[in-house]
């Protein structure tokens, strides 16, 4: 017959396998087919809101060392590789502090991208865009980092309307989505010539006046031109949405935002 000891040790082991395999098989799910990402800041609006929480598809792209949990994958360049496509929502590395990013891939490697008067130029060409009337949002803290949103109606006072211009951008390939606009005339929309290098990608935000992307040298804070090295999957749909600064306040929940897929 065990004694009561015993049991209580057994009982111990058991749990401590329980939590160990459980580690072990979320680490497997995390690093070979989604990985969860929360948006923290407003640079992809209106496509991706603070509070938005998806999962990201690590298949897309395949895998590089930054497919696995700090970075530990034991390999260098990327295994069973498929080249992005333009136009996709991507979370990578950022080449620099370490942290995940999400931006849209605006240009493959060997393309010329470039910023004149606020429109964007692939190739020596413009892209289509059109007037998509307004967004909308209140003036007020979002998300637990307390961030005010800024407003191309500034200044508004807590609790007013602060509005963007929207735009419709269609990238050659036929992708489209929405873009904002903050204001003219600013750094970002007049920027040189850039040529994107082998192995490399150039982001930017849909949000194109609050955004740190390719556009900004890593030295000035943005993430320059990003290896290939560093894409870590393709963003397809938000899960949840929360304009609070706590999960837990439901009364901040957006229902409208379930499930929704990424453009």
């Amino acid at each position: 017959m065990a004694k009561a000891g015993e049991k209580k040790d057994g009982g111990l082991v058991e749990t401590i396998k329980t939590i160990f395999w459980a580690l072990v098989i979320a680490g497997i799910f995390r690093t070979l087919f989604f990985q969860p990402f929360w948006i923290p800041s407003g640079s992809m609006k209106d496509t991706l809101l603070i509070g938005d929480f998806l999962f990201v598809n690590k298949m897309a792209y395949g895998y590089s060392r930054y497919s696995c949990p700090f970075s530990m994958c034991p390999f260098e360049g990327r295994l069973l590789s498929s080249e992005p496509e333009r136009g996709d929502v991507v979370v990578f590395r950022h080449p620099v502090n370490g942290s995940d990013f999400i931006k849209r891939l605006i240009g493959m490697p060997g393309d010329t991208v470039q910023m004149r008067e606020g429109l964007l130029y692939l190739n020596g060409a413009p892209v289509d865009v059109k007037p998509a009337g307004q967004f909308e949002e209140v003036y007020d803290r979002q998300g637990p980092m307390g961030y005010y949103p800024q407003c191309e109606n500034a200044p508004v006072g807590e609790g007013g309307t602060c509005t963007k211009s929207r735009y419709r951008e269609t990238l050659p390939g036929g992708a489209s989505h929405n873009i904002l606009n903050l204001r003219d005339g600013f750094f970002s929309d007049n920027t040189p010539l850039f040529t994107v290098p082998e192995g490399h990608y150039f982001f930017m935000g849909d949000n194109r006046d609050n955004s740190q992307d390719s556009r900004y040298a890593r030295a000035n804070g943005g993430v320059g031109f990003v290896p290939a090295e560093n894409l870590i999957g393709r963003a397809d749909r938000v899960m949840f949405s929360s304009a609070g600064r706590s999960l837990f306040f439901v009364w901040t929940w957006r229902p409208d935002r379930f499930f929704k897929k990424i453009e």
